[in-house]
């Protein structure tokens, strides 16, 4: 089911919330020692000449195995005391998919949750085209959690990372 207003010409409004992960990454060797930086959402939305209303808001700037039930609770509850309906969130793609099962029942939110297995920094990464996925996503989608990786887009609930091929995919695939 379409959103409300998608094809009407209305201005959307997404709030973009940073959680880290991959995406945000800075790599300083070739041992891979990194950490996690300034989001790269702001420079991809700016590249990308979006036209529609946003804002950000960095909620954490952590790897996401380091991330805890105190966090997802954190966000869960960010986003139901907030009046915005449409979020996405970046967040690294090791516990995604715990994070968007955390965030199942909000009514009348519509939350895509999407991230990179390379850095947005790389030359060669799938940030860009991730973000854009979750953008087209949240504006077409019926309120729930999704998560947007690999070029499709998975309800939360249904979905998990195949590490063994470093894709995700619809569980029992």
């Amino acid at each position: 089911m379409l959103a409300a207003g998608f094809f009407s010409g209305e201005i959307m409004f997404i709030r973009f919330i940073t959680t880290g992960g991959t995406i945000d990454k800075i790599y300083f060797d070739a041992r891979s020692q990194f950490e996690v930086g300034e989001s790269q959402v702001e420079h991809i939305l700016t590249e990308g000449l979006v036209t529609f209303e946003y804002d950000l808001v960095s909620m954490f700037q952590k790897d996401s195995l380091e991330l805890t039930d105190d966090d997802r609770i954190t966000l869960r509850s960010y986003i139901n005391n907030d009046d915005a309906t449409h979020y996405v969130i970046t967040h690294g793609t090791d516990s995604i998919v715990a994070t968007g099962n955390s965030l199942i029942g909000l009514g009348g939110k519509r939350i895509v949750l999407t991230g990179a297995l390379s850095p947005a920094r790389f030359k060669a990464t799938d940030a860009v085209f991730n973000v854009g996925m979750a953008v087209a996503a949240v504006q077409s989608v019926s309120p729930g959690v999704y998560i947007a990786m690999n070029g499709q887009i998975f309800k939360a609930g249904t979905v998990r990372k195949n590490y063994a091929t470093n894709r995700f995919e619809t569980n029992g695939q």
